[in-house]
């Protein structure tokens, strides 16, 4: 599999899921010199993108039409010769010129029926290529090194969705009763993710009873009672935030403030270890020790063998999670999202990393917070704590 890391580069400029006459102009200048890059270090004559994530990335539009496919309808690429091409069947192509596709882009059409979308690839690439799907003759590619770091355009857009995922979970949040069941709160953060054309792959809502028992909170018909934890991971524009949010009611358990806080400083350490890899050029495998060693300190020893606790976001849920000995870069600037459980509790948001420090994403500064240290004390920051609520 091919490597997507691109070399050191200054940055550049992303713009919008959806190209107005010059905005993408700086975003797609950006895209180019990272794939040109990485054709030169791969000695390469062809890159391409066919997964939903980073087809958004490279084009800021979609290819998806059937949501359970890994890839989409169409494949976007960088070819040396002749710049950035989209490759599709007939079916599609209008549609994506017309909705989809910067005119930057050449989009060229095979019928559906003679041509398979890797065979069409295929037939596109002069020479050597890579693409992150099977294609035959052309190199596996790990896309997500091509993803990061963001570029500034990126960060902007990634604030702007940040608050709106926070906006939209809270909103749900302070409405919900003892007596609703998880499936109907699941239901309504769908609704009020997609009100903002925000996708929601994934929404975990656990009552009292089933938090306790599982980390993973699939909805189900048990009614929330003494509390409950609502998460998501949204997506817009190939942009992934998570956020998580916990309500207690009347007769919440008396240990819920003490193990959220517990998992609030474990998210803390985590974040100000990011940072400091980030600066000094760690890696994954960093970020992790100072995890478990957080746990340690709490009093919590081996809670995070029930559950992974985070990493990298972008255009990915994640693009890596914290392990013991990982390997991966951690970037700057990147958006990172950890998630520390503490048996029933849990805190998590989206916050970007940058030379300037960390910046909670997924905030409205309308929920309550608490300013929380990492275990060391030598890193301070805001966090979100338990919403109490009246019950019925």
């Amino acid at each position: 599999m091919t490597d997507g890391t691109p070399p050191e580069e200054s940055g550049g400029s992303d713009g919008t899921e959806r190209e107005v006459a010059g905005a993408g102009d700086a975003r797609l200048s950006h895209r180019r010199e990272r794939l040109a890059r990485f054709l030169d270090r791969e000695g390469l004559d062809a890159v391409w993108v066919g997964k939903p994530n980073s087809f958004s990335w490279l084009t800021g539009g979609s290819n998806v039409v059937d949501r359970d496919a890994d890839v989409g309808v169409a494949a976007a690429g960088y070819v040396r010769s002749t710049g950035l091409v989209v490759v599709t069947n007939n079916i599609e192509a209008g549609r994506l010129v017309d909705e989809e596709v910067p005119a930057a882009f050449e989009v060229e059409s095979v019928p559906w029926y003679e041509s398979s979308l890797a065979s069409a690839v295929a037939d596109a690439t002069p020479g050597d290529g890579a693409a992150d799907f099977d294609v035959p003759g052309l190199d596996r590619l790990n896309a997500s090194r091509l993803r990061r770091p963001l570029s500034p355009d990126d960060v902007e857009r990634y604030r702007e969705l940040g608050r709106e995922v926070a906006a939209a979970l809270e909103r749900v949040a302070v409405e919900v009763h003892p007596d609703d069941t998880e499936r109907e709160v699941a239901t309504g953060l769908r609704v009020a993710l997609a009100t903002r054309e925000i996708e929601a792959p994934v929404v975990l809502v656990g009552g009292a009873e089933r938090a306790q028992s599982y980390r993973h909170y699939t909805p189900s018909r048990a009614e929330l009672g003494s509390y409950a934890l609502l998460s998501v991971t949204a997506e817009r524009g190939g942009r992934y935030a998570s956020a998580t949010r916990t309500v207690a009611f009347d007769g919440a358990p008396e240990w819920l403030a003490e193990r959220h806080h517990a998992a609030m400083r474990v998210e803390a350490t985590a974040l100000e270890a990011t940072r400091d890899a980030a600066g000094g050029g760690g890696d994954a495998g960093d970020v992790f020790d100072a995890i478990a060693d957080a746990y340690d300190d709490l009093g919590e020893p081996g809670e995070w063998q029930n559950h992974h606790q985070g990493g990298a976001a972008g255009f990915a849920g994640r693009e890596w999670i914290a392990t013991p000995g990982g390997d991966e870069r951690v970037d700057a600037p990147m958006a990172y999202a950890y998630n520390p459980t503490v048996r029933g509790a849990k805190s998590e948001d989206t916050a970007l990393i940058t030379d300037d420090g960390v910046e909670v994403l997924t905030r409205t500064d309308g929920w309550p917070t608490r300013s929380v240290s990492s275990c060391d004390g030598e890193f301070t920051i805001e966090r979100h704590a338990v919403q109490r609520l009246g019950g019925e």
